[in-house]
């Protein structure tokens, strides 16, 4: 028989809301083929048990030199030379390389680790509000307003938390130019915006050469010294060190900025939920209300989570995979939320339910190439929501949601725009030093 043609994952529909149609994929089995919008076909794995089963199958490999021709002509992957030099990172190996390169990042995020910071990490957060509310510090603003939470909080919360965990000076850290974390949304070689992500591409790589050669010069007691100490001592080349700076720099930061739209759209769309969480976090912290949101924030991943897929995986020979034979050098990818949503793992899974406990959620991955920022992340999105919770009282959207714009990036799910009201309904909108929508 023919094999079907593959499904198109991709188009205003899907991005705004992919649930159905993974709900629909996970009562036809375990696989599926599908089409990227760089032309890629490839073939996507849904369901919890065999999203485990993948993720930890050692026939499936991360390394592109395992791609086929057919993927590498269509795939959105970087242009040479910066594949080379800036994609030989821990995402994209195997082992043994894999295991030495996670081995070097792995104990600055420890969960001790980034416990020791939160008192800073929530000062950060006081501070952007303080700046896009004009508040007194720390203080709820009940005068009423709109304020765009990405451009005024999320975009910039993660990436100072990052700075102060990695060793990035304040200095060269306020000159990181936001747009070119969107390299990790590349864009397919027939792309007409292919243009404008190579120059993002190469400002980055600019960038990282300049962050390289300020450690070497200023060394310190941090991550980033860490890794040019190694590079150095030859136990990971010049790209691979520059590759993993690449990773921390971009996906260090970018999902948990998705990751805070995604948490608070939710909470928006279900009202009563909303209000028990930011009753919860007023005030004083106490153990209720800090297990509560505890709570909150594993559900939230799990229901809308920023890492929709997970990257390319292949097989080094035609493969079997849940009955499906593979061939070599194909994509294969894991639906991360197609499993969160799984009805086989998580009782009533398309149910918003902040008191779900157990909840072995997938938003982070699994296996070997679970998210060695899983911790860190955690921490900012309880600090993330309890200030946001706490300094905008009343809060609800400031648009239709339908009119939400979701991110079109193929392995990413957030909005690059929440605009949201806060304090009476009534009240005008007004600046205060805030963006306000219009």
């Amino acid at each position: 028989m023919p094999r079907p043609e593959p499904l198109p994952l991709h188009g205003k529909e899907y991005k705004s809301d992919p649930y159905p149609l993974y709900r629909k994929l996970r009562e036809e089995g375990p696989v599926h083929r599908v089409n990227f919008p760089s032309g890629v076909n490839a073939w996507l794995v849904t369901g919890y048990e065999a999203a485990q089963s993948a993720l930890t199958d050692d026939r499936l490999g991360k390394n592109h030199d395992l791609g086929n021709s057919a993927w590498r002509e269509r795939a959105a992957i970087m242009p040479e030379p910066q594949h080379s030099q800036l994609q030989v990172h821990l995402l994209h190996q195997d082992p043994p390389k894999h295991t030495v390169m996670r081995k070097l990042v792995t104990e600055a995020f420890t969960p001790r680790n980034v416990e020791r910071g939160r008192a800073r990490f929530e000062e950060i957060a006081t501070e952007l509000l303080d700046a896009a509310l004009g508040t007194a510090t720390g203080e709820a603003d009940r005068s009423g307003g709109v304020v765009d939470v990405v451009s005024a909080f999320a975009a910039h919360f993660p990436f100072r938390v990052l700075a102060e965990v990695i060793g990035l000076p304040e200095e060269i850290a306020a000159r990181f130019d936001r747009d070119w974390g969107k390299v990790v949304q590349p864009v397919g070689p027939s792309d007409p915006l292919r243009p404008v992500y190579e120059g993002r591409l190469r400002g980055l790589q600019e960038y990282i050469t300049e962050v390289v050669e300020h450690k070497r010069a200023h060394p310190g007691d941090d991550l980033l010294t860490k890794l040019v100490r190694a590079c150095e001592a030859g136990e990971i080349t010049k790209e691979e060190q520059d590759s993993i700076v690449f990773q921390l720099l971009v996906a260090g930061q970018e999902p948990v900025t998705n990751q805070i739209t995604t948490a608070l759209i939710a909470l928006l769309r279900h009202p009563a939920q909303l209000r028990r969480l930011q009753e919860a976090v007023a005030g004083e912290p106490d153990d209720a209300g800090e297990a509560l949101l505890g709570r909150a924030v594993e559900e939230l991943l799990r229901y809308d989570s920023a890492f929709e897929l997970t990257t390319w995986r292949f097989f080094a020979e035609d493969s079997d995979l849940f009955g499906t034979t593979v061939p070599a050098g194909d994509s294969v990818i894991v639906s991360l939320c197609a499993a969160n949503r799984d009805p086989e793992r998580f009782p009533d899974a398309d149910t918003l339910d902040l008191d779900r406990t157990p909840n072995p959620h997938m938003a982070f991955g699994h296996g070997i190439h679970f998210c060695p920022g899983a911790a860190l992340a955690r921490v900012e999105l309880r600090i993330a929501l309890r200030a946001l919770l706490t300094r905008l009282p009343q809060i609800r959207l400031a648009v239709p949601d339908e009119d939400l714009a979701w991110v079109g990036a193929v392995l990413a799910r957030g909005v690059n725009e929440l605009p949201v009201a806060y304090g009476p309904r009534d009240a005008a909108p007004r600046s205060g030093g805030c963006p306000v929508a219009h």
